[in-house]
């Protein structure tokens, strides 16, 4: 028997008369391992709610922009401060080179 006719003997057969399409005795049975599962699950979900409710509590009602810069502990104030300065210091550094820089600006050829 070669490879053709024993692909066309197992295509050729007819499932057996007694197979209700796949759905043997256990076809929609859960098992315990699936009841675990979700019992699993659903205690996560509640520490995971548990946790964001705790989180939700401690945002403030309204984000306004002048109680937040009063109420932010002075180290913040402080870095922002020294981040401002260096953003400026660099941009002014950036100015200052460009002017000292000229631009060559020119189409010609160089040679080796």
């Amino acid at each position: 028997m070669n490879a053709h006719e024993a692909l066309t003997w197992v295509v050729a057969q007819a499932p057996p008369p007694a197979d209700p399409g796949g759905q043997g005795e256990d076809f929609g049975k859960s098992s315990p391992v699936g009841l675990l599962l979700l019992v699993v699950f659903a205690i996560a979900v509640a520490f995971l709610i548990r946790s964001m409710t705790k989180h939700l509590k401690k945002l403030p009602v309204s984000f306004d922009e002048q109680r937040a810069a009063a109420a932010a502990p002075a180290r913040v104030q402080r870095a922002e401060a020294a981040a401002k300065a260096r953003a400026e210091e660099d941009s002014t550094e950036a100015a200052s080179a460009e002017a000292v820089e000229p631009e060559v600006k020119g189409g010609g050829t160089t040679t080796r």
